[in-house]
Order: structure tokens, then C-alpha cells, then sequence
């Protein structure tokens, strides 16, 4: 949907140099955003779906709208079975939690209804959700780099690529 994602970095009053991550439902749409080499095959097999978020090269020549930045692109497969069915329907998704940038996110679909309002156009209600952000790795350099730890611990992370 054109400028879908301008109203999601307006919304949750998001730098646009804060790029977004993209949800995947799995490794084959991985694939098709990005560079997916054997390391990030590892790490995808391990931690996939879960909380992990891989930073990669970009493998095709579109612009996904998903903010300022280099040519990589952050795919996660999540842990929750809506996200994944929804990318399965419409395909890779990029999206970011449902707060405010650098706030707490809130719980349940009525929270989130509460705090955007008219912003958003959908909100939809998965269940409660809480728990800890996905680890970031960024995978684009020879050795592994950690940008953010969160439900996976960074040395798990090294025991699987280190």
C-alpha cells in the first residue's frame, strides 16, 4: 500500500533514519529480500521463528520504504502464528512493535487501539503479547556484530556463528 509505511514512521513518531524491520514467514521469503548466506542459514535454523532479527544484504533493487539506510534490510521469521500467516498471505511485511518509539509496548489490542487512535487504520488482535524485543545481529560484516540483545542471548548467537 503506497506510503503505508510513512503513516507507520509518523505514527509511532519514528526517526526515519530508524530502519524497519521486515517479518517474514520463513527462510524461502528471507531469500527473496535478501542475501542469505550459511551463516544466516544457521542462525534462521536455530533460533527460527523466534526472536531473532537478522541484518543482511539486500538481494533485489527495491525500495521497501522501510526507512533511511544502507542497502540491508532486518528479517525476522516471529515466534507468533498470526504475523507468520498474515506474511504467508500477503507476503514479507515490514512493520516494528506497536508503541511509541523508545516507549513500552503495549499488551493487548485495546492498548495499542488506545494509544494510536485514527492513525492506525487496523489493529489486529493476536492475543496478549508481552516479552522481551528480538535480538538484532547485524550479519552483513565477516564476523557477526550485535546491535540489540533480547529474547535470544547474544551467546547463543556466538555458539551457533561465533
Amino acid at each position: 500500500m503506497p506510503g503505508a509505511t510513512e503513516r507507520l514512521f509518523d505514527a509511532k513518531r519514528r526517526p526515519r533514519d530508524v530502519r524497519l524491520p521486515v517479518l517474514v514467514d520463513g527462510v524461502d521469503q528471507a531469500e527473496r529480500l535478501a542475501k542469505v548466506d550459511d551463516r544466516a542459514r544457521l542462525l534462521m535454523a536455530r533460533f527460527w521463528p523466534g526472536g531473532l532479527t537478522i541484518i543482511l544484504p539486500m538481494s533485489v533493487d527495491i525500495a521497501l520504504g522501510n526507512g533511511a539506510g544502507a542497502p540491508t534490510v532486518g528479517v525476522r521469521c516471529p515466534d507468533h502464528a498470526v504475523p507468520r500467516r498474515l506474511c504467508a498471505a500477503v507476503g514479507p511485511l515490514a512493520t516494528t512493535s506497536a508503541n511509541l518509539h523508545g516507549h513500552a509496548t503495549p499488551a493487548t489490542a485495546a492498548e495499542v487501539r488506545a494509544l494510536f487512535g485514527d492513525a492506525v487504520a487496523v489493529v489486529v488482535d493476536g492475543g496478549r503479547c508481552e516479552g522481551a524485543p528480538s535480538t538484532v545481529v547485524d550479519c552483513t560484516e565477516t564476523r557477526p556484530k550485535l546491535v540489540r540483545e533480547g529474547t535470544v542471548a547474544w551467546a547463543d548467537v556466538l555458539r551457533v556463528v561465533g
